[in-house]
């Protein structure tokens, strides 16, 4: 089912097809419980355009390309008729604002739908064939952005993370692995989901790299200390004028590693939003604050007590070191070449 990694790299997570598939048998959307994973593994069948829809909501898939890939293929079980597709579209569109690549994968699929109900075709299938090579597209991206990521890692280099940075994280570290070199991870538990606790110390101890977790108030310090060498993250959306949105956090902690002098790296997969010029174009979730009121499903704040939760913040351009994609490192300013390059590939 699509694009294979090398089988000596055995995490989970960097093969986006080991996390979710459309499996013809139950006529559903199969997704790695994410919430839940790795301390349980358990996958969820998803047989309605609501149920994706809510799966994505409730954090059960996560990151911008997993969750845009999910909703793709969740557009396949609507009703196939241009009404039913149509207000599929809607519903998924609306599940999270902030990562661009939602708002590109379901406009196209939603448009290889209805070309083929216009002729006549499969329309299912039609949806299922995009939505797959998009997901071969992505892990191909994925590797490429990782073994990029790897050139700028010395050996010995301790590395810092926010978040779950996702498959590309895996194939830096991997790759740099293949270079001989040694590299600590760093990662921050990431509240209040905990996908640094879990998911990338899981992707780390999978791939037999050393791993630190620590709280998501200590990356100052540990840079006060000489403790944390790079700063590495993903970004849910980058702007062509090279702003990134990342995790809640990122901004300080970028902040943070600036005041020290140590360098921030984004992996920015296929590279920057066409069609999201700066940040003032960037809408971020706000997501239910009594989820910041619960840690690992127990709540841990008094009754009473109000909370905010903004998902995503903004990182500006001249806090960013560079920002890796599968075709090379950019300065952030100079992002908005990926495309100019790109361009003339097709040209040639």
């Amino acid at each position: 089912m699509g694009c294979k990694l090398n089988a000596m790299n055995p995490a989970i997570l960097a093969d986006r097809f080991k996390t979710l598939y459309y499996d013809p048998h139950q006529d559903a959307v199969i997704l790695l419980n994410r919430a839940k994973y790795p301390h349980e593994i358990e996958y969820v069948a998803c047989r309605t355009v609501e149920e994706v829809a809510r799966a994505i909501e409730s954090m059960i898939v996560q990151g911008g390309p997993p969750l845009a890939y999910a909703a793709g293929l969740g557009l396949a079980l609507a009703p196939s008729t241009a009404a039913g597709y149509q207000a599929a579209a809607r519903r998924l569109l609306a599940t999270r604002p902030t990562a661009d690549d939602l708002h590109h994968i379901i406009p196209a699929a939603l448009k290889r739908a209805l070309d083929a109900l216009a002729t006549e075709e499969d329309a299912k299938q039609a949806i299922l064939d995009y939505v797959n090579s998009e997901i071969e597209r992505g892990n191909r991206v994925s590797r490429l952005c990782g073994e990029h990521a790897a050139s700028l890692l010395q050996d010995g280099d301790r590395v810092l993370t926010h978040c779950i940075a996702g498959a590309a994280l895996c194939w830096m570290l991997w790759t740099a692995q293949q270079q001989g070199k040694s590299i600590q991870l760093i990662a921050t538990e990431t509240r209040p989901y905990l996908q640094g606790a879990r998911l990338t110390a899981q992707c780390a101890i999978e791939l037999g790299v050393a791993v630190t977790v620590i709280t998501d108030g200590m990356p100052a310090h540990l840079m006060s200390q000489g403790m944390i060498d790079k700063f590495i993250c993903a970004a849910d959306r980058i702007t062509l004028d090279g702003h990134i949105t990342n995790k809640v956090g990122t901004f300080q902690i970028a902040i943070a590693a600036q005041y020290h002098g140590i360098p921030f790296y984004v992996l920015g997969y296929d590279g920057p939003d066409p069609q999201t010029a700066g940040a003032d174009e960037i809408e971020i979730e706000w997501r239910n604050g009594e989820e910041v009121l619960y840690c690992a499903e127990k709540r841990t704040a008094v009754e009473g007590a109000d909370a905010l939760y903004p998902a995503f913040d903004i990182t500006p351009p001249h806090l960013i070191s560079g920002i890796v994609t599968d075709r090379g490192v950019f300065p952030p300013t100079l992002v908005r070449r990926y495309w100019s390059d790109a361009h003339l590939d097709l040209q040639e």
